[in-house]
């Protein structure tokens, strides 16, 4: 079955063109499977094979978040072989997944995001840089990793910039006052400095000590180092940014469908979240500020 996993990893980067990320996801899922199946020494893929795995997850104490992916991989992974002939029949159909739990996203408080956002110290370069990325997160919506993938060409000084969203889908991204001036003097102070210690020129935007494109984990840890900067209690990653941008355009009145354009989701089903969480604000501020909200004491 290597030769056919190949095939159907080949076809996730050319055919379906998802994020390496996905790739990397749905081939490890369909290798545990396939490593599942060996160990039971199975020769025939079948939907009896396909429960005994689920419960084997389910014994590992595997989340249902991770077991719906799971499905979906396999899902993908065998409907791929019937179509291509390799196999009669799928396997995963009739499969149901378990119902995701429904968590709402992780969000700063516009009070947080101001202390988060003057916590880098502007007097040096890894500071401006570092100021940069978290105006430019919070400002734009965009993605770690969208964030560093753009190049100086994708910046031009203007309100807007172009990024390559999920299936390398193109989209415009707007970008505020108080980002243009963080990158700004990044441009000019901050990157200039980080790509003088390069060996070759470099066309990223967003520069490491050694003057080369830095990665999302890089990023992940600027974020979390500012976040324990500016509270002991804070557990955020940088995607909380991307929901902080969302949650905030909401309850300031945004349009659903604009928020869903800003952020690249296919569809509204997905931006609908932050509905949710917008509504749990509103109950906040209603039970607070209403006199009649709560019942009166004794």
């Amino acid at each position: 079955m290597e030769k056919e996993l190949d095939m159907f990893i080949d076809h996730l980067k050319i055919v379906k063109r998802a994020s390496p990320q996905t790739v990397r996801s749905y081939s490890g899922d369909v290798v545990q499977f396939l490593g599942f199946a060996r160990e039971a020494e199975v020769e025939t893929y079948d939907y009896p094979l396909i429960r005994r795995f689920l419960a084997h997850l389910h014994k590992q104490g595997c989340s249902r978040t991770s077991v719906a992916r799971k499905i979906a991989a396999l899902r993908a992974f065998f409907k791929f072989l019937v179509r291509r002939g390799l196999l009669e029949s799928d396997p995963t159909a009739g499969v149901v997944g378990p119902k995701r739990e429904k968590k709402l996203p992780k969000f700063l408080r516009e009070e947080q995001i101001d202390a988060l956002l003057q916590a880098p110290d502007s007097s040096d370069p890894a500071g401006l840089r570092d100021r940069a990325i978290l105006e430019t997160l919070y400002a734009t919506g965009l993605r770690v990793s969208e964030l560093v993938a753009l190049d100086m060409e994708d910046v031009d000084g203007s309100d807007e910039l172009r990024t390559l969203g999920k299936g390398s889908k193109e989209r415009v991204v707007l970008v505020g006052r108080s980002a243009r001036e963080a990158l700004g003097e990044y441009l000019s102070a901050g990157r200039p400095a980080l790509a003088a210690k390069a060996k070759s020129p470099e066309h990223a935007l967003f520069l490491n000590y050694r003057g080369t494109r830095l990665t999302s984990r890089s990023v992940g840890r600027i974020v979390d180092r500012y976040v324990r900067e500016v509270s002991d209690s804070l557990k955020i990653s940088p995607h909380s940014l991307r929901h902080t941008f969302a949650t905030h355009l909401l309850a300031h009145g945004a349009d659903l469908r604009a928020v869903q354009e800003l952020l690249g989701h296919a569809s509204a089903a997905t931006t609908q979240i932050y509905t949710h969480v917008t509504r749990e604000r509103l109950k906040e501020v209603y039970d607070q500020a209403h006199p009649r909200a709560k019942a009166r004491e004794m």
